[in-house]
């Protein structure tokens, strides 16, 4: 049997790493794969409207070139536009990245079939996801866990909007701008502000502390 797969990475190197690991799949499947390097070479593929276009599987990694004419910036942006135009696509997000709310938020807005960080996989561990994942089950490598594990033990404190606001000021977000991202007014956000640095520890602190505080403890 013939899976088809799409690899969105802009190293072509993994591609074909990739490949040539998921060739020793012990299911049977041959597989049939297609890549891209950017976002835009992505977005093309997946919003391709003809039948032929279908893949079964979807690896995408999370930091890619943009395609900044269609506001396409990640692997985050193309799993969305999956999820519209392939929605019996499985997407599957390969990354680099370790921050903590960062794999919080793929794994919440996405709810990809598997999250795997980079540095975290062999290539068996590759493989014990792949059948996982065709066999309908959801894969997190370890890193992925123990950070999903660790923010809900945060729940209380960290919740949606704070996990937000903490992103957005890492990202040089003033207060005074936040209400412009977030559906919250400005004493909202100064509430909740009281409240994560109640949680930090931090009982003066500026901005910049907060932002400390979470790099501290691998949020971002």
């Amino acid at each position: 049997m013939v899976l088809k797969i799409l690899m969105v990475d802009d190293h072509p190197s993994m591609i074909e790493g990739y490949k040539i690991i998921l060739s020793y799949n012990t299911l049977g499947y041959e597989i049939e794969t297609s890549a891209a390097h950017n976002c835009e070479s992505a977005y093309e593929i997946i919003t391709n409207k003809a039948k032929s276009n279908f893949f079964d599987l979807i690896f995408l990694d999370y930091s890619l070139p943009p395609y900044e004419e269609k506001n396409i910036t990640s692997g985050e942006d193309l799993a969305m536009l999956v999820k519209k135009h392939m929605p019996n696509s499985k997407i599957v997000i390969l990354t680099s990245h370790t921050e903590a709310l960062l794999l919080y938020n793929i794994l919440r807005n996405i709810e990809p079939a598997g999250l795997l960080v980079k540095s975290d996989f062999t290539a068996d561990e590759l493989l014990s996801a792949f059948d996982m994942i065709v066999n309908g089950e959801t894969y997190h490598s370890l890193t992925v866990k123990q950070c999903l594990k660790e923010l809900l033990s945060k729940t209380v404190y960290l919740d949606n909007f704070n996990r937000q606001i903490i992103t957005l000021l890492a990202q040089g977000i003033k207060t005074k701008n936040l209400p412009n991202h977030l559906n919250l007014s400005i004493s909202s956000i100064e509430k909740r502000k009281v409240q994560i640095k109640d949680y930090f520890c931090i009982e003066k602190g500026t901005d910049e502390d907060i932002i400390r505080e979470a790099k501290k403890l691998g949020l971002i």
